[in-house]
């Protein structure tokens, strides 16, 4: 009670600017209180009103105060763009987020967005002020204003006449942040990037042209009838249709979008569109609402938790590219249904593609010795090893081959995808079903890639015996291989680090595709005139659609090269250490230091301790990526409410009753 004493005599209307703010940030803390109990905050703001009431003289300055208040600081862009970026771009709003997080306010300030911040900086704050009830908030707002403070807002019409209707200051400032939230509705859909994106139905309604106007219409009726008369409810229904066919006419605009790629910029426009398109809906309901301070307090409060979402950095980006997540996730799971065999022959296929994966990688084990051999720097001996990689692995999809640890995150989505409907024990075994597929389509590549990569790389090995006269890799680095290979190690951790570096490769591969597709790329470079006329229209075409076809894996196979290479060179530097351990490659190293010891490496444990990691290597590569890939996926496809419990009893049976059709076809 004392410190309510003390806040009632630092009140100072005539104060300068910033001890006038931090006066009403001092009340807000003092009404917060130290617990988090909102019914306890609106005990405080009724004791507030009871020691206001009954002091003497107090309710004259405090009205100056206010007034003091809404003179220098206008309230209507706090209800007209607060949330919104201030200019209609992503990275633009990025830094302004960041600015928020990492650099403190002052109250010193006369921008109402930067003062609401300081006033209501927690969550807690929507809380109590959602339970103000109506005759606190009434009692309020007497307190506040003199008994009679309406204003003319009916620009030159005659004050005087019988059919002019006088606003408060609080309906003044609504009708002001709904223009300028008008304005900026408009503008976003007149932006060429979204008219061009639009149907051409939706562009023949011109939706976007009538919406000034509308809203002209909704302030003359109120200013001409008062909020109850039909002509207002008439211009209202008018300017709400009109707010619903803006908002159809953005949504079309995400059709495009799915057939022609995602673009996060233009997806942050559309959603800044929709929530403005919101905003103003609850603006009129807090102009025309019968009680008018509950609406008030409901809108301060969502706005309260709209500024704990301002200086999240996350949440911008989760929202913003979450489409393109989508995209990402649709696009791999069209191209994961090739990865699953389903039968006998597609079995024997994958064998062959993941064998001649293995020996392709075995050349790649020896020039990544060779590079190794050089005894260049970190640096350029991992950027060396980066191009061996990404040309190995581009290589194996010109091919046709496969490399197993590419697979989990394309398969992924595809699994995820039939998660949708669950809802029958038929749909339930069928999935099951395509797990069995999965996880046979997974060993056969594994196996595929091993058993070749092994023996081949052993052939190599002797082959450089017998020509040059020692083995691919000299006996200390053969050691240097069974201590980092070995199962007692950190080798486990390394694994599942690679299995994290095999999804983001995944994910860099289908937003190069999406970028590809958003811009043209395959129709520039069939169609362009240079270009035609440098390779030939029947080469252009046969370029154009084998950059779309390949374009994703070519992009995944590049970044994963290269992150294998660069990430161990590059982390040692900052003194990390990062390692890599893929599974094949791995292999193909085990083999090169067995060949090079001689067959008394059978005789040391080292060996047998890599010999037992492998498996685990594979098993980690193939269940973090999959792992991370799946989530993503099942975000992309909005599927949720699965019964986790019956999926995997459904499994376990299956496990039972049939253990061999996860390793072979029937």
């Amino acid at each position: 009670m004392q410190r309510l004493t003390d806040l009632l005599d630092q009140l100072e209307p005539q104060a300068e600017l910033a001890r006038r703010h931090l006066w009403l940030i001092a009340l807000l803390d003092w009404i917060r209180g130290d617990a988090d109990n909102p019914q306890a905050a609106v005990s405080r703001v009724q004791l507030f009103l009871e020691a206001a009431q009954g002091r003497p003289g107090f309710a004259d300055k405090l009205q100056r105060w206010w007034s003091t208040l809404v003179t220098t600081v206008d309230a209507t862009p706090l209800f007209a763009d607060f949330g919104f970026a201030p200019r209609a771009a992503f990275l633009s709003e990025f830094g302004e987020r960041l600015r928020y997080k990492l650099l403190p306010g002052t109250p010193e300030t006369t921008h109402a967005t930067e003062l609401f911040m300081l006033l209501f900086p927690t969550p807690f704050d929507a809380r109590w002020l959602k339970l103000l009830d109506e005759p606190t908030l009434a009692r309020l707002g007497a307190l506040l204003s003199p008994p009679t403070s309406p204003v003319d807002a009916a620009g030159d019409k005659d004050q005087d006449s019988p059919g002019n209707t006088m606003l408060h200051d609080w309906q003044a400032v609504l009708l002001e942040a709904l223009t300028y939230c008008t304005s900026q509705v408009r503008a976003t859909g007149f932006s060429p990037e979204l008219r061009l994106r639009m149907s051409p139905q939706t562009l023949q309604s011109r939706p976007f042209h009538g919406l000034a106007s509308d809203l002209d219409a909704v302030r003359d009726a109120m200013l001409a009838h008062g909020p109850d008369s039909g002509a207002l409810h008439l211009a209202l229904d008018r300017f709400k249709a009109r707010l619903e066919a803006c908002r159809s006419a953005a949504s079309s605009a995400y059709t495009h979008l799915d057939e022609h790629g995602i673009s996060v910029g233009l997806v942050f426009r559309l959603r800044q569109l929709r929530e403005r398109i919101l905003r103003i809906r609850e603006l009129l309901d807090c102009l025309l609402a019968e009680k008018p301070g509950t609406s008030a307090t409901q809108l301060l409060a969502r706005l309260v938790l709209l500024a704990q979402e301002r200086r999240s950095i996350r949440a911008l980006i989760a929202s913003n590219s979450s489409l393109l997540a989508a995209k990402v996730a649709e696009r791999d799971a069209e191209t994961g249904e090739s990865y699953i065999t389903r039968d006998r022959d597609a079995y024997v296929n994958m064998l062959g593609k993941a064998a001649g994966g293995g020996a392709l990688t075995a050349a790649t084990t020896l020039l990544k010795f060779m590079v190794v051999g050089l005894a260049l720097s970190a640096f350029w001996s991992g950027f060396l090893a980066s191009i061996v990689f990404a040309a190995s692995f581009v290589l194996i999809q010109l091919l046709h081959f496969t490399l197993a640890t590419k697979q989990p995150a394309m398969t992924a989505p595809a699994m995820a995808a039939k998660l949708k409907d669950l809802r029958t024990g038929e749909a339930v075994n069928d999935f099951v079903t395509e797990v069995t597929h999965l996880v046979r389509s997974q060993v056969a590549a594994v196996l595929g890639n091993v058993l070749v990569v092994v023996p081949v790389v052993v052939v190599i090995s002797v082959s450089i015996q017998f020509s040059l006269g020692h083995p691919m890799i000299d006996a200390k680095t053969a050691e240097h291989v069974l201590h980092d290979l070995s199962l007692l190690g950190s080798t486990l951790l390394w694994a599942a680090f690679t299995g994290v570096v095999l999804f983001a490769a995944s994910i860099i591969g289908g937003w190069v595709e999406n970028w590809f597709v958003l811009y043209h790329l395959a129709s520039a470079m069939r169609y362009n005139p240079r270009i035609t006329a440098a390779l030939g229209i029947a080469r252009a075409r046969r370029w154009s659609h084998f950059m779309r076809k390949n374009i994703s894996g070519f992009a995944s196979n590049i970044a994963l090269g290269f992150m294998l290479g660069l990430i161990p060179p590059m982390s040692g530097f900052f003194g990390i250490e990062l390692q890599m351990r893929h599974v094949t490659l791995s292999s193909g190293q085990l083999a090169a230091a067995a060949a090079a010891l001689g067959w008394e490496v059978l005789r040391q444990p080292a060996f047998w301790w890599c010999v037992a990691a492998i498996p685990l290597i594979g098993a980690l590569n193939l269940g973090v990526s999959f792992y991370f890939a799946f989530r993503l996926a099942l975000q992309a496809h909005n599927v949720s409410g699965v019964d986790r419990a019956r999926i995997r009893a459904a499994i376990w049976a299956r496990w039972r009753s049939k253990p061999r059709s996860f390793f072979a076809p029937e």
